[in-house]
């Protein structure tokens, strides 16, 4: 959304929630916005309704607040039994207004996106309705509304204070390198803290974030990758349900934005830009010429991208690049039972995260007359023909190479029963088209395979039931491919058996010839890259999705913690290699870790189960507040804060290494003498230490992680992975009942350090000791805690449950 929403600068050009900022008082006979006007006392029995007020602001934005009939006596313009239509300028929307007005009640709209309104101050009563032009602050409205009958303004005279302080923060952020600065105040303060006041959101937080959301300068910092506590405080505002409403409305009638961006990303000048690839394919395509290679990238949208398929689309996208040519992305939906929508829609995502930027994207579906028009030629050349024979006999009948019995019929016939297919009729589903090619062929590709078939009991996701028969993905490929002008096919050595096949096809239909050019399928231990038997494990409940971490999936491996950096790499690394081998994982991963242990912040969880409170002897009370770095390679990765307080906690199986009087070192605090080791059997039940500030780190054979016995830690949750199934190299004839893994998961219950509420989802740390982890669920409160997954290191002594 920050990048969607441009807006001028704070300061000297205020952003648009400060731009509707005015002094109504500046105006003779204007009373301020958030009361009515002075009127003369009426009886305290009579209630007269309130009159409509229309407020409009300068050029930026203009409110009308249409009070409804007989308010209570205390109502202001603004009550929640109020009615709000505003009208901005793109990109000009009052954020923190709307937000807080549909928070207390209000009936807001969003009016029409104007191009100015009048600047100059005026007064006018027309009809029992006032219009103010001139001066409305809109949050400061929203204060007078709420009038304490709200946690909008806090639970207690104290938290209202602090929020008056944010308000006025809000109004008054610097340009420049003043802005930064304070961004970095807003930061630290929000270290450990989920909201700016309180427990909830106030409007002090949705005036911050208007801001935020809506300043251009915001950008550069996040582009800096810097204040990542308000980064995780702006992601937990945007995930509010009324927030994003109220985004989402702004945003819907925006000119500019209603103009939507093709698939891939953009330069901001309407030209697309070519994502970057590494690696090299020392070899050259066949026939390949400058500026007129097209290749393409045909899945059928029937699952989930797996990484089998991200090895197909890069190098499709790679050798396109490469030859200044053209990449197609085309979903194969020649099989209405197994395709929808929705799969489309992951595979469009799965191609966005391997940052693809195919120049089209089409179906086969769009060239279906076309195709079925190709079966009326080839029946009347004799290169096709109906066939009635059941299924099970003619697959017998190719094995056997016996030719069907309508292998001779008559054009005519064949043109009847074909008509009869393309009905729907009863007869014509219990036929099937076939190509007249050579049943004595020892490829048994080449045997008459079928080109068409019926199917009219399930829609088509794209046309409905406009058709009653479909293409086989053998006889659309070779045809779409000559009609969208692909010159280089691109096909895993898997197809070699279908090569002589795809020639003869386009020869029989007259078309040009695209070359072939065969790479090496990818196979990876202890992995099914088939869609099929995905699935059985997604319909079994031995994985929660096709997303699940274990999976190979694109979105499996990225939630994982996998860098698409480090599959492009892998996947590039293998060259143009035809060998099909067997990969290991471990390869990836370890890919993968000189990507993310340079960049990936240190943090520490000690596990629940028996933890031990360690009494740090001669320490004084209360909480002792330190800055150390998040990464000591990397200065630039940022602080965090480290609480050093009187009792700390050590997990239980650092406490069973610790002998008694030992010397031991406690990371990021210094060497401590361990003495008074009380144990209940083999469990350590507590201990103490006394810090040795003389200590030599050096010198000690122990480093203790530890925490502070602090009420605010993150309750966290660490989940470990194994293989989904047992066997290394599994065989296609493999019941995967058989070889299913019966644990693949393993989970510790753990407490974070505070500075751990500051990641979002997706973010990747470390933990000390533990390893590389990626957050799959931001902590919300103890009912909710983190969630981190564990990212293999490329180590296979660290893999998953089997290494425990």
């Amino acid at each position: 959304e920050l990048k969607r929403r441009p807006a001028a600068t704070m300061g000297g050009n205020q952003s648009h929630e400060n731009n509707t900022t005015m002094n109504a008082g500046a105006t003779a006979g204007v009373t301020s916005a958030a009361a009515p006007p002075a009127r003369a006392a009426e009886p305290e029995s009579v209630v007269e309704p309130a009159p409509p007020i229309a407020v409009v602001t300068d050029a930026v934005a203009t409110l009308s607040v249409a009070a409804a009939s007989a308010p209570p006596a205390c109502a202001t313009p603004l009550a929640r039994v109020s009615k709000v239509k505003v009208d901005f300028r793109p990109f000009g929307a009052p954020l923190a207004f709307l937000a807080a007005a549909k928070m207390l009640g209000m009936d807001v709209a969003c009016g029409e996106q104007v191009k100015t309104a009048p600047e100059t101050p005026t007064a006018v009563v027309d009809g029992g309705a006032m219009t103010i032009v001139g001066a409305l602050n809109m949050v400061d409205a929203i204060v007078s509304a709420v009038d304490g009958d709200s946690t909008l303004m806090g639970a207690s005279a104290g938290e209202a204070e602090a929020i008056h302080h944010w308000l006025a923060q809000a109004k008054n952020f610097l340009p420049g390198g003043g802005f930064e600065r304070q961004c970095e105040q807003v930061d630290e303060y929000l270290a450990t803290r989920t909201y700016l006041v309180g427990h909830a959101i106030t409007l002090a937080d949705l005036a911050m974030w208007a801001e935020f959301t809506t300043n251009r300068q915001w950008l550069v910092i996040v582009k800096k990758n810097k204040c990542a506590n308000v980064q995780r405080w702006l992601a937990t505002l945007n995930a509010d349900e009324t927030l994003g409403a109220v985004v989402a409305e702004s945003d819907a009638g925006n000119p500019v934005l209603a103009k939507k961006a093709p698939v891939g990303t953009s330069d901001g000048a309407g030209s697309k830009k070519k994502a970057a690839t590494t690696g090299s394919f020392e070899v050259d395509l066949p026939g390949a010429e400058d500026g007129k290679v097209v290749t393409r990238f045909p899945p059928e949208p029937s699952g989930f991208l797996h990484i089998g398929h991200a090895k197909a689309a890069l190098l499709n996208h790679y050798f396109a690049r490469r030859y200044n040519g053209k990449l197609i992305v085309r979903f194969d939906d020649t099989n209405p039972d197994k395709e929808n929508n929705d799969f489309v829609d992951s595979i469009m995502e799965d191609i966005a995260t391997l940052g693809l930027d195919p120049d089209v994207v089409t179906y086969t579906s769009d060239s279906f007359d076309a195709i079925l028009k190709m079966a009326d030629k080839l029946i009347k050349e004799g290169k096709m023909y109906i066939d009635t024979t059941p299924v099970d006999k003619m697959r017998e009948e190719r094995m056997a190479r016996v030719e069907s019995k309508c292998r001779s019929q008559s054009v005519e016939e064949n043109l009847r029963l074909w008509n009869e297919m393309k009905a729907g009729s009863e007869e014509g589903v219990a036929c099937a088209a076939r190509f007249k090619i050579d049943m004595s062929h020892n490829n048994g590709c080449m045997r008459d395979p079928v080109a068409y078939r019926c199917n009219v009991n399930t829609p088509h996701h794209r046309t409905g039931t406009k058709y009653k028969v479909y293409p086989t993905y053998d006889c659309a490929c070779p045809f779409v491919d000559a009609h969208e002008g692909v010159t280089h096919a691109l096909r895993t050595s898997e197809y070699a058996d279908r090569e002589d096949q795809y020639i003869w096809i386009q020869k029989a239909m007259g078309l040009r010839k695209v070359h072939i050019w065969e790479y090496s399928r990818l196979n990876l231990e202890y992995t099914t890259l088939s869609k099929r038997k995905l699935q059985w494990f997604v319909d079994e409940g031995h994985s929660t999705g096709w997303d699940d971490p274990r999976f190979p999936t694109v979105q499996g491996v990225t939630r994982r913690g996998l860098k698409v950096e480090a599959l492009k790499e892998f996947m590039l690394s293998q060259g143009a290699s035809k060998n099909c081998n067997l990969m290991e994982w471990t390869k990836i991963w370890a890919m993968n870790k000189k990507i993310i242990d340079p960049i990936a912040p240190r943090h520490v969880c000690v596990a629940d189960e028996d933890r031990v409170v360690v009494n740090v002897l001669g320490f004084p009370d209360g909480e002792h507040w330190y800055t150390t770095p998040k990464h000591k390679k990397n200065p630039d990765v940022g602080i965090k804060v480290t609480l050093r307080m009187k009792e700390i906690l050590l997990e239980q199986a650092d406490a069973q290494l610790i002998s008694e009087g030992e010397e031991c070192t406690l990371m990021d605090w210094g060497n401590a003498i361990f003495k008074n080791i009380v144990k209940e059997g083999d469990v350590v039940k507590s201990m103490d230490c006394e810090i040795n500030p003389e200590g030599d780190v050096k010198s000690t054979k122990l480093k203790l992680t530890w925490l502070a016995n602090w009420k605010e830690l993150v309750p966290v949750i660490m989940k470990d992975f194994d293989y989904l199934i047992t066997k290394r190299k599994p065989e296609e004839t493999d019941e995967f009942k058989d070889i299913v893994n019966k644990t693949t998961e393993i989970v510790t219950v753990a407490r974070g350090d505070g500075n751990l509420r500051a990641y979002n989802k997706g973010e990747i740390i470390q933990i000390e000791r533990k390893g590389y982890f990626i957050v799959d669920r931001v902590y919300v409160n103890e009912a909710h805690p983190m969630i981190l997954l564990n990212i293999p290191d490329g180590k296979k002594a660290s893999w998953g449950v089997g290494a425990k």
